[in-house]
């Protein structure tokens, strides 16, 4: 039976992202399923809030404001603006994005701390801390490191992130090290307060067997419950962060307010839209979590056990994504393994929905995700371009040259229950968190209507009998406008355009699956169509590799600690000034550029040097400059070389460059603007 939708609300959350670096594809891996989720539930008629917000405490954000000798609260201002700017340019449509740092947060944080206090659920503790004689303070979390206990790794103050990958408390880590200055640290003895985890092993059990969402998240969590529960050390030594009742020397642990930040996040749409969070978080709505798969435990024991402490519902499902890697290599940000959302794809022109297609089918939500520029470059053209793309341009294109409307005819029985079982199929998947599967089902509805198009060949039906072609043609209309529908959750802003483009006057982001089956109306006239999806070249694919491999190349330098060693570049043999005397060596202004069919890396350029025709001149640089670019610039030429063909091209010059570290072309420009076919020398 389907569970959506539902008559009961639901809330959909994404784990926060921290607001202490940029966004990249990592990220997209839980906040775009989950975008194509709710925009789902909505197709289905399902009441769902879609709420999310920066993660701004914590010692990292102090640690690195520090390092850049600005203030917490202005480093978190930079980079919620940039995720906030970020997940609208790719689509990811949240009704409330909030900070941790609101005031609502703070609010609602202090006051279940202060009901877990009143019900017994956190109490008093001395444990040792680390401590730093030379600064002279304590040392929470990553301001500390030293060995892990366990591994017997390098670890930091909180977690053991090069070894064993264990939660650490404070005063667990062997020799250690203050990070600030390099000194060795000891430990004090101070008051802390914990969360009495351990009393909530049978609720924990109990509530994990009857958890939904996606049953990784609910074995993790099982496996460790089975173990013994140990309680939660919830206070640290800062001053960023919300202030522990009573103690203003101390702030609660990040991970005690960033998950109540769903919470404040739901009050703020609340108070909005005239709307009530507690149907979600004291009443019986249904929550559900998307989250990486590195913070399972956070949200499957700590969260719901802090929940029922304090009287507040808890998750109904929780969604965990499978890790994410680069080209087959495990993601490392350090090691240059990683694709940033902005610099790496948005800056570089490819539509947010070609990367919303890949994140969605490329591979089931908790497998290992592996981003590859070539299969992104594969499924693009063979999947969004050979398929869907083709049916949508060839049934429109077909329509605007012999009716220019869409043509009279009966919707066939066999169309609809063909829209109507892929609509099933579809929405079980989602219901199910199957994104693959999702657009695996509605792939196949484009593959069937390229096979109708072509069975009831209209090229020919339209010379034989028009009015069976227009029949067909209305079926492939009516396939079109089911595929808009079911593409829309994941192509949110294409089948916007491709919405207008088969004549729907309704808005495709409200409009539900049902509609798919209403029959499209008969004389809506339609312009001439666009091509929805373009082919991605060879080309760009090699250029987004050579940037790829740079950063890992400039990576390793630095972990080898070798980025700053040059090469000595040996002389070549002296020439006398008779032999430079020989080279006609002018400045030239380039009035035209062309990329050469034949060539990924040479252009050929038309080039002024003062004489009464342009000069063609063949220069290899097209992997590192545009052609639009370089119009109107001025170069040095060498106009006396011997003219060459270069992959058929004559070339009468050459355009003088030099080499970078990263073997990118380098031209060599006048230092002014100066007439063109001035000497040099």
């Amino acid at each position: 039976m389907s569970q959506f939708p539902s008559d009961k609300p639901v809330l959909v959350t994404c784990g926060l992202p921290y607001a202490n670096g940029m966004a990249h594809i990592g990220h997209l891996r839980t906040y775009i399923p989950a975008d194509i989720f709710v925009r789902s539930l909505k197709k289905m008629g399902q009441e769902v809030t879609f709420v999310c917000g920066s993660d701004t405490h914590g010692t990292p954000i102090v640690f690195n404001a520090e390092e850049l000798n600005t203030t917490p609260a202005e480093l978190i201002k930079i980079y919620h603006k940039h995720f906030d700017e970020t997940f609208k340019k790719v689509g990811v449509k949240f009704d409330a994005f909030g900070t941790t740092d609101d005031p609502i947060n703070h609010n609602r944080t202090t006051e279940i701390v202060n009901k877990l206090i009143e019900n017994g659920y956190i109490f008093p503790k001395i444990v040792e801390i680390a401590y730093c004689p030379s600064c002279d303070r304590f040392l929470p979390d990553r301001y500390v490191k030293g060995i892990c206990p366990h591994c017997k790794k390098e670890a930091r103050g909180d977690e053991c992130d090069q070894g064993c990958g264990k939660h650490l408390e404070p005063g667990e880590l062997e020799s250690p090290t203050c990070t600030t200055c390099g000194g060795p640290a000891e430990y004090r003895k101070q008051e802390h307060f914990f969360f009495k985890l351990s009393e909530f092993k049978d609720f924990l059990l109990d509530y994990l067997e009857n958890l939904g969402g996606t049953t990784n998240a609910k074995n993790y969590a099982l496996g460790w419950i089975k173990q013994e529960l140990t309680d939660w050390c919830i206070t640290r030594n800062l001053e960023w962060g919300v202030k522990f009742p009573g103690h203003d020397d101390l702030v609660v642990y990040v991970w005690v307010d960033a998950p109540i930040g769903y919470i404040a996040f739901t009050e703020e749409w609340a108070e909005a839209n005239n709307e009530s969070w507690e149907k979600f978080w004291k009443g019986d709505g249904r929550i559900i979590h998307f989250i990486g798969g590195d913070i399972i435990y956070h949200h499957c024991i700590f969260w719901p056990a802090m929940l029922k402490g304090a009287g507040y519902s808890q998750p109904w499902a929780v969604v965990a994504s499978g890790m994410v890697k680069i080209e087959d290599k495990t993601f490392s940000k350090s090691r240059g393994y990683v694709v940033w959302v902005g610099e790496d794809y948005l800056d570089h022109g490819f539509h947010p929905d070609l990367l919303r297609y890949y994140l969605a089918s490329y591979t089931s939500h908790t497998k290992e995700l592996n981003f590859s520029w070539k299969v992104f470059q594969d499924k693009v053209n063979t999947e969004l371009v050979g398929v869907f793309g083709n049916f949508l341009y060839r049934t429109l294109l077909f329509t605007f040259k012999n009716f220019k409307e869409i043509p009279e005819g009966e919707i066939k029985p066999e169309i609809i229950e063909k829209i109507r079982k892929t609509i099933e199929s579809s929405s079980e998947a989602m219901e199910n968190y199957e994104f693959k599967k999702y657009a695996d089902t509605t792939m196949a509805l484009a593959s069937y209507g390229n096979t109708y198009f072509q069975s009831n060949e209209p090229w020919k039906l339209i010379k034989e009998d028009k009015d069976a072609c227009g029949e067909v043609i209305k079926n492939c209309i009516q396939i079109a406008k089911a595929l808009c529908l079911l593409f829309e959750p994941i192509l949110p802003e294409k089948m916007e355009n491709a919405w207008k483009q088969i004549g729907m006057e309704t808005d495709v982001h409200t409009a539900g699956y049902a509609d798919a089956l209403t029959p499209v109306k008969s004389g809506i006239t339609l312009e001439k169509p666009s091509i929805l999806f373009d082919k991605i070249e060879d080309e760009k694919i090699e250029e987004m590799e050579t940037i790829a491999s740079r950063r890992v190349k400039a990576a390793m330098e630095k972990e080898s600690g070798t980025e700053k060693k040059k090469e000595i570049k040996k002389m070549k043999e002296l020439i006398t000034f008779d032999d430079f005397s020989k080279l006609d060596l002018r400045v030239g202004t380039i009035v035209n550029a062309e990329k050469i069919k034949k060539s990924k890396k040479l252009l050929r350029l038309e080039v002024d040097l003062g004489e009464e025709n342009l000069r063609q001149v063949v220069a290899g640089i097209a992997l590192t400059h545009n052609p639009e670019d370089l119009k109107g610039k001025q170069v040095i030429v060498l106009a006396n070389l011997e003219p060459a063909k270069l992959c058929g091209v004559e070339s009468n010059g050459m355009v003088l460059a030099g080499i970078d570290d990263n073997g990118s072309a380098i031209l060599l420009q006048p230092e002014k603007k100066v007439d063109a076919g001035t000497n040099i020398g």
